[in-house]
């Protein structure tokens, strides 16, 4: 399993390198902007890391679902299969991959942000009063966000979840295609319809959660219940795989 492990991070480990690069850049930009005192750099620069942040992390998980559509598909990566691994130690692997990379990219956004943020409020005094107007705003649009670092923790949290939820419904799609279309030209489309159907029963079924009055628990039970999607999902991927593709 863990030289399983290894290889899946080797596999997506330069568009990795290219989102650290590109990150690295945008936060020269943003110390240039700050300490400049150029407004339109600072400006730009934050936009842009809020942009690479989210996109970042959801390429993570599309080029995850490549790597395993290209690996039932081609020859080359079919190669995979003939290891002497079974398929849910396989398919654990990608899904591990794609849980650890994930959440050291929710830690580090979060700890970049955190340090962004300190800093500016180092530099300008009216920082404060702007996100207490900003708190001011969410209450009267009738939003119970507090603007705390737990509720952020939180938010980001439900938000790597319900994307790694939302990868391993992927998985089961892709696998569901190929092992009907396996190599046929529609393979890609019904893939994409499957998805989207799998996608409206999760979400119907997120629907049925119970609400509460604490954001932050509100928050923390929707990422909890996608982490138990993740796992239904690749439990039942994982047995296809094994029962209807000649892995």
């Amino acid at each position: 399993m863990l030289k399983l492990l290894k290889y899946e991070f080797r596999k997506t480990l330069f568009p990795k390198l290219i989102l650290l690069a590109l990150t690295g850049a945008l936060e020269v930009l943003f110390l240039f902007g700050l300490y400049g005192s150029n407004d339109s750099a600072l400006s730009l620069s934050i936009m842009l890391l809020t942009v690479t942040a989210m996109c970042g992390c959801v390429a993570m998980g599309i080029f995850s679902v490549v790597c395993l559509h290209r690996d039932m598909n081609t020859r080359q990566g079919y190669m995979l299969f003939m290891t002497p691994h079974s398929s849910y130690a396989i398919l654990g692997a990608k899904v591990l991959e794609c849980c650890l990379s994930l959440a050291a990219a929710g830690v580090f956004y979060l700890a970049l942000g955190t340090l962004d943020l300190s800093l500016m409020m180092g530099k300008y005094d009216s920082l404060d009063e702007m996100l207490a107007y900003a708190q001011r705003f969410l209450e009267t649009l009738g939003q119970e966000i507090r603007l705390e670092p737990a509720t952020f923790a939180a938010l980001i949290f439900e938000l790597l979840s319900g994307w790694l939820g939302t990868v391993c419904t992927a998985y089961l799609a892709d696998v569901i295609s190929s092992a009907l279309l396996n190599g046929k030209r529609m393979n890609g489309l019904v893939s994409v319809l499957l998805f989207i159907g799998l996608n409206l029963l999760t979400g119907w079924l997120y629907n049925l959660l119970p609400g509460s009055a604490d954001t932050v628990w509100l928050l923390v039970q929707s990422g909890l219940a996608a982490l138990g999607c993740t796992a239904v999902m690749y439990a039942v991927t994982a047995t296809l795989m094994n029962r209807c593709l000649s892995v």
